[in-house]
């Protein structure tokens, strides 16, 4: 399994595992799997798509390998280095003896008319179709399901904006599946008959636009119905931004989606269901509750933003001071409270999201804006959950890198910076007394990251020194309220 930290893998490992495959988890960083709640019922193995040499290890005794990793950046080599990954994992998969190849697709416009992502995602499917191993590609439209970003893309358009001027492609035919339904038929994928090698369209019941699904939303929520006024002149490009701005996917996110939408997304065959002779599947009106009802219970298990961010540093935490040659700049704080660890601790895991930073708000928004508009993260990706955090997760612009409950939450950051940066928060007793700890880390690269640092420690007594005061107030007061 590749992609198992992904939204798919994510919720793939313990459906196979459900259904009794022994799994292998293939992963550059095995180490962001551990708070999983299948964890235990893994093997995991260090290996990159970028480095060849590690697959094959990887590869022994494997029956069915799933191919679940695309590049949603924005780097101009992301095509070739898809190829590429998607070459080398075909070649080590004949080389191990593997007996089937599974990946997930889209579905593709004719040749010639397709954006440049579902070109890559075309090209991916056709390499590992002309592979020595047998392979299923599965090609679906959009997919529906809690934490999707198809489904945040819809849920937050439909939520903020009762009238919108949105581009023309929300007249564009789809035909949506829900994430269930994909997970189902790719764990059946892997019980097809020998030597199945071809790619089937997957979809729903239900082929309607996006206009359609628009209003089929603000029903299943309850909310009025939304005017919606198409306009011609929005491209990609200024689509993905004006999506970027309005809901919490980034633009180099919603970019893809966009591009994806532009041209009508039908099922063409329905091969799949009549050789497997399951026909079951879920409408769009019963997709959409299902997932807003994971979102009002805060059951959603992985998120769009469970994958690496492109382009984000995966770099642990160096011990070194002199990491690298270079030099290590900290901001640390510390402040004794009254609140007992347990109350402290609290307030840490829940930070971020729809709590807020615990520090000046206006600086907190105004970075994530820096940064969406330079095209990263920004502030607004949230959480997966709102009380609990494990290796891994995305928090606004951080990813969790380390957490040991009850002490330490270590976050890197994944914004656009000259540089490397952690934040830690942590909890100590001494003297019987609680103590918060907190330590803001930034490794700099060249002189724009020397120059970075120092101009923006002026401002670090106000957002670092009011964050360890607010978190501890915080915590004396018994709450997780936070500050926006």
């Amino acid at each position: 399994m590749t992609g198992a930290t992904g939204y798919i893998g994510g919720r793939l490992v313990p459906e196979l595992l459900d259904a009794g495959w022994r799994v292998r988890c293939l992963a550059r960083s095995p180490e962001r799997l551990r708070d999983h709640p299948w964890r235990s019922r893994v093997e995991a193995v260090r290996g990159d798509l970028t480095d060849p040499e590690t697959l094959p290890p990887a590869m022994e005794g494997v029956h069915t390998a799933y191919y679940l990793v695309h590049s949603m950046g924005a780097a101009e080599d992301f095509a070739e280095a898809d190829a590429r990954a998607a070459r080398a994992f075909a070649e080590a998969a004949a080389g191990a003896g593997v007996r089937r190849i599974v990946y997930l697709g889209g579905i593709a416009p004719d040749r010639g008319r397709s954006s440049p992502h579902m070109a890559s995602r075309r090209e991916v499917g056709r390499i590992l179709l002309d592979g020595a191993v047998p392979a299923v590609v599965l090609q679906a439209a959009v997919i529906l399901g809690s934490g999707s970003a198809s489904f945040e893309m819809l849920r937050h358009l439909t939520e903020r904006l009762p009238v919108m001027v949105a581009p023309r492609w929300v007249r564009t035919r789809v035909q949506p599946i829900a994430v269930r339904d994909v997970l189902r038929l790719l764990v059946k994928a892997a019980d097809l008959p020998e030597g199945t090698d071809r790619a089937f369209d997957v979809g729903g019941p239900d082929v309607l636009r996006y206009t359609d699904m628009i209003h089929r939303f603000a029903r299943a929520e309850g909310i009025g119905r939304r005017l919606i006024i198409p306009v011609p002149v929005l491209t990609p490009r200024l689509s993905g931004l004006w999506v970027g701005l309005v809901t919490p996917v980034p633009g180099a996110v919603a970019r893809p989606l966009v591009e994806s939408l532009r041209h009508e997304a039908v099922a063409r065959e329905n091969d799949l269901a009549d050789l497997l002779g399951d026909h079951r599947r879920l409408g769009v009106d019963e997709a959409l509750r299902l997932a807003l009802r994971r979102v009002r219970e805060a059951g959603v298990t992985t998120r769009w933003s469970s994958a690496s961010w492109p382009n984000a540093p995966s770099d642990p935490l160096p011990t070194d001071p002199d990491w690298a040659g270079g030099s290590l700049y900290t901001d640390e704080r510390t402040r004794d409270t009254d609140a007992s660890p347990e109350r402290l601790w609290r307030v840490i895991e829940g930070i971020g999201g729809d709590r807020g930073w615990y520090s000046w708000p206006l600086a907190w928004a105004a970075r994530g804006w820096i940064d969406r508009a330079a095209g990263g993260a920004g502030l607004r990706r949230g959480r997966r959950d709102p009380g609990r955090l494990r290796v891994g997760d995305s928090l606004d612009f951080w990813r969790v890198e380390e957490i040991e409950p009850g002490r330490l939450l270590r976050l890197r950051a994944e914004m656009r910076l000259p540089g490397l940066a952690w934040l830690e928060l942590a909890v100590e007793t001494r003297g019987g007394r609680t103590r918060y700890r907190q330590r803001a880390l930034f490794h700099p690269r060249g002189l724009a990251g020397r120059l970075y640092w120092w101009s923006a420690a002026p401002f670090h007594g106000i957002v670092f020194g009011s964050m360890a005061d607010n978190i501890t107030a915080a915590a004396a007061r018994g709450g997780g309220e936070g500050k926006r």
